[in-house]
């Protein structure tokens, strides 16, 4: 269910000059204002969960997993390359697969590493802050990267229909209306995070089972959803 070959173009895809710089332009930014906010404010445990919630998991984390999981398949379907693959002897949900590992990948190094570095300046992983939301981070990487992948599978308009979930659902309803809460990655993510850090200060609106598992079944689903998707996907010759 995974191929080297599909794997290796879908990285050389996804971490091309530009797609790097763009990449590595948020978590460049995060540790940046780490470093400001600690010259300034010292290290204070609620400063180091309002800027690793707020601009990390919050913004960072959801923007990467659209570069990623919307990069990973969607410039090949749109330029119409993905043809190569379909024609090849390969399992279509083998291609959904592999580009979904690269994908998480991607995510989890451009968003849980930064997380760490910016937490580490902000309080020194004062109780565990840092060490949670990078957990948090790594497993928001893999639902996020499931979710974009599959609208990158469904949708020529994927990246924004990406955004408006990460910056409009996640960011604003999913902090200002308690039901939508519910429904967010992000809170799921939490809940992860308030297993591992110490005190109360990380919290999530959802408990850490349902939390659980909402995860596990929005990644099978989409990577399942997904790989069905790409059966449908007719060659010109076929048609």
């Amino acid at each position: 269910m995974y191929d080297p070959t599909v794997a290796r173009l879908t990285y050389r895809a996804l971490l091309g000059r530009r797609r790097a710089l763009i990449l590595g332009a948020l978590p460049f930014l995060l540790i940046m204002i780490a470093v400001v906010v600690r010259g300034l404010a010292g290290a204070d445990d609620q400063t180091a969960v309002d800027v690793l919630g707020g601009l990390g998991l919050a913004t960072m984390v959801p923007i990467i997993g659209v570069i990623a999981g919307t990069g990973a398949i969607g410039p090949e379907i749109d330029d119409g390359s993905v043809v190569y693959l379909l024609s090849k002897p390969l399992k279509r949900p083998t291609i959904i697969l592999t580009k979904l590992i690269v994908a998480i990948a991607v995510t989890m190094v451009f968003s849980a590493v930064p997380t760490l570095i910016a937490g580490l300046i902000l309080n020194g992983n004062g109780q565990q802050i840092a060490v949670a939301y990078t957990v948090a981070a790594l497993v928001a990487s893999i639902a996020y990267a499931a979710l974009f992948l599959l609208l990158g599978t469904v949708s020529r308009h994927a990246v924004v229909f990406g955004l408006v979930y990460a910056l409009v659902w996640e960011a604003l309803f999913g902090s200002l209306v308690p039901g939508a809460r519910t429904l967010s990655v992000q809170q799921w993510s939490l809940a992860v995070a308030h297993k591992v850090a110490s005190g109360d200060l990380v919290t999530s609106d959802v408990g850490l089972t349902t939390a659980t598992v909402l995860l596990v079944l929005v990644t099978v689903l989409a990577t399942w959803y997904a790989g069905q998707k790409l059966r449908t996907l007719k060659l010109a010759g076929e048609e």
